[in-house]
């Protein structure tokens, strides 16, 4: 019996590709606990930490979680670091939280974010599974927008201009789905094959995408409390 080897090994290459998408979505989806633990933890501490110092705080958890898990990606720890750093980051999201649950109709806001990160989450990771699009011609172009949110978001900080904080949720709703199609294309094409990077990649696309969208919610849908 004769074996094509140019199709065992297309079939090889699909299942693991499959692996690193299935195994990435279980361990997205858990590290949801850790974030939703957070954030309820600090709610309920009212946890706070505003300003540059917060900023400097904040970039320092994140770049030194991004280097461990970096380099224990390969291993268990890897999980363990990032699920850690998803519970860091579902504390500081508790602030962003509490500023809505300040408007009467604050519950119903942080709801119609979570499904409207949801719905563009599934929507736009369906579209790069199912058409296997390669997208890796927008990383560039990504990568440069990014750059520019970050300077504006680090320059509003100083300036604590509204119009500006406005304008860089708008601009980051689109950023971050392009990142989504971006970065699950990758998956699915595979140039990306560890699943704990993946999920790290997504895991920041729709923590981002929720807080700019809830941000423009707050501004144009919060009502006072009387």
């Amino acid at each position: 019996m004769q074996y094509n080897t140019a199709t065992y090994g297309s079939a090889t290459l699909s299942a693991e590709r499959n692996r690193v998408l299935r195994n990435t979505y279980f361990l997205l989806a858990l590290s949801m606990l850790p974030t939703a633990a957070g954030a309820m933890l600090g709610i309920s501490m009212k946890f706070a930490m505003g300003s540059w110092m917060g900023l400097i705080v904040f970039l320092g958890v994140s770049f030194g979680a991004f280097y461990a898990i970096e380099k224990t990606k390969e291993s268990g720890a890897g999980v363990a670091i990032l699920l850690a750093y998803t519970g860091f980051m579902g504390l500081w999201l508790s602030q962003i939280l509490q500023s809505a649950l300040k408007f009467s109709n604050g519950a119903q806001l942080i709801g119609i974010a979570a499904v409207g990160t949801a719905a563009i989450f599934f929507t736009l990771a369906s579209i790069a599974t199912v058409t296997k699009k390669d997208f890796s011609f927008m990383g560039k172009f990504l990568m440069i927008g990014l750059v520019l949110v970050l300077l504006a978001a680090v320059a509003n900080v100083f300036f604590a201009i509204p119009a500006l904080s406005l304008t860089i949720s708008a601009v980051a709703i689109l950023l971050f789905s392009g990142f989504i199609l971006y970065d699950v294309s990758r998956i699915v094409n595979g140039g990306e094959t560890n699943y704990i990077s993946a999920t790290l990649s997504l895991y920041l696309n729709i923590y981002n995408l929720f807080t700019s969208l809830l941000h423009l919610l707050m501004a144009f849908s919060g009502n006072s409390r009387d």
